[in-house]
C-alpha cells in the first residue's frame, strides 16, 4: 500500500486520535490536556526536524553559554539545546494551558503570565544527551506534567511535589525514527513519527517491561568510587553465582536511549551516586521522575537506594538523586543489596 493510501487508513491510531479517546474516557473532561498534549507534540516535531538537520543549518557548536550545569557536569551548551529550550517554552506558553514551566536549561522557573495562563506545571529537559549530537547518537526530548493546585497565584510549590503526583510523562527520542513514548497514568504507549504523514503513529501498544532482563546499563568507568552495593551488584550481573548466565552490558550514554531499550527489553539502567556525586547525577524533576514514572507505569520498578524514586519530595528545581530503575526482579535485587548494607 502507497502513502496516499495511508493517509486515508481509518486504522491508523495517530496519536491525536489517541488522546481525544482517552479524554471521551473522561466526561468532567474541558480538553485542556488534549490541547497542550497537542503543543508537546508539535514542540517535539520541530525539534526532531531540527536535529536531522543540524550540521546542515551550522545548528551545532558552541552558543557562547554554558546551561546551568555546566559547571557541575561539563556540558556545554550547544546551539541546537537553545533552540530547542525556546520552542517547547514558546509551545508550552502559547498552549494557554500552563503556569509553571521548568527546563534544564534555565536556571530560574519561568511562571507564565496571568492572560495565557492554565493550570499545569510542565518540567521538561528539551535536549537530553546533546553532547552525542556530533556522533550520531540518539537523544531526546523529556517532560513531566503536574497540576496547579487549585485557588491561589502559581508557586514553586506547585512543581516541587512528589513524582507519584504527576499525571503524564514521556520522552521523545529522535534517533533512526523520532520516537514518542507517552504515559496519562494508564499504561505505556509508543509512537512513531511517520515523516509522509507528518503523524505519530501508535507502534507499540501498552508497553510492558519484561519481569526479568538480561541487560544491564552503567558507566563502569566509575566504578572505583562506587559504593558497596553497586558494586556488588554489577559483579553479581558479570559473574552471577547461581549458575545463570551473566547479563550483557549495553551503556548508550544518552539517557533516553538507554531507558528506551530497558523498556523495551527490560534489564536494568543505573546511575548511582559515587564519591564524586554523593548526591547522583541526574536531575529529580525532568530526568529521574518522568522516567520512573513511565517504567512504574510499564510494570517495572524504580529506586534511588533509599526509596522508591516517585515518593522524593524535591526542594529545589534542579535537585539530583542516585537512580535504578528497569524489570522488576532486577531493581529488587538492588534493593535488598541497600538493605542488607543498611541492616549491618
Amino acid at each position: 500500500m502507497d502513502h496516499a493510501a495511508d493517509a486515508f487508513r481509518t486504522d491508523l491510531m495517530t496519536i491525536t486520535r489517541f488522546v481525544l479517546n482517552e479524554q471521551s474516557k473522561h466526561p468532567e473532561s474541558r480538553g485542556d490536556f488534549t490541547i497542550l498534549l497537542s503543543h508537546i507534540v508539535l514542540g517535539c516535531k520541530f525539534v526532531c526536524s531540527a536535529v536531522n538537520k543540524a550540521g546542515l543549518a551550522k545548528l551545532i557548536g558552541l552558543a557562547g553559554e554554558t546551561n546551568v550545569q555546566a559547571s557541575c557536569q561539563g556540558e556545554e551548551q550547544k546551539k541546537l539545546d537553545v533552540l530547542s529550550n525556546e520552542v517547547f517554552v514558546k509551545a508550552l506558553v502559547s498552549s494557554g494551558r500552563t503556569c509553571i514551566l521548568v527546563s534544564e536549561e534555565d536556571e530560574e522557573a519561568t511562571f507564565v503570565e496571568s492572560s495565557l495562563r492554565g493550570r499545569y506545571c510542565v518540567v521538561f529537559d528539551p535536549l537530553d544527551g546533546s553532547s552525542n549530537i556530533d556522533c550520531g547518537v540518539s537523544i531526546g526530548t523529556i517532560f513531566g506534567i503536574y497540576t496547579v493546585k487549585d485557588g491561589g497565584e502559581p508557586a514553586l510549590d506547585d512543581v516541587l511535589q512528589p513524582g507519584k503526583n504527576m499525571v503524564a510523562a514521556g520522552y521523545c527520542m529522535y534517533g533512526s525514527s523520532c520516537t514518542l513514548v507517552i504515559s496519562t497514568g494508564g499504561g505505556v504507549n509508543g509512537f512513531t513519527l511517520d515523516p509522509s504523514l507528518g503523524e505519530f503513529i501508535l507502534t507499540h501498544p501498552d508497553i510492558k517491561i519484561p519481569k526479568k532482563g538480561k541487560i544491564y546499563s552503567v558507566n563502569e568507568g566509575n566504578a572505583k568510587i562506587w559504593d558497596g552495593p553497586t558494586a556488588k551488584y554489577v559483579e553479581k550481573c558479570k559473574f552471577p553465582t547461581d549458575g545463570s548466565s551473566p547479563k550483557s552490558l549495553r551503556y548508550i550514554g544518552s539517557m533516553v536511549a538507554d531507558v528506551h531499550r530497558t523498556l523495551l527489553y527490560g534489564g536494568i539502567f543505573l546511575y548511582p551516586a559515587d564519591k564524586k556525586s554523593p548526591n547522583g547525577k541526574l536531575r529529580v524533576l525532568y530526568e529521574v521522575f518522568p522516567m520512573s514514572f513511565l517504567m512504574e507505569q510499564a510494570g517495572g520498578q524504580a529506586f534511588t537506594g533509599k526509596q522508591r524514586a516517585l515518593d522524593l519530595l524535591p526542594t529545589n528545581i534542579h535537585e539530583r538523586s542516585p537512580i535504578f530503575l528497569g524489570s522488576y526482579d532486577d531493581v529488587e535485587e538492588i534493593k535488598a543489596l541497600y538493605a542488607a548494607e543498611e541492616s549491618t
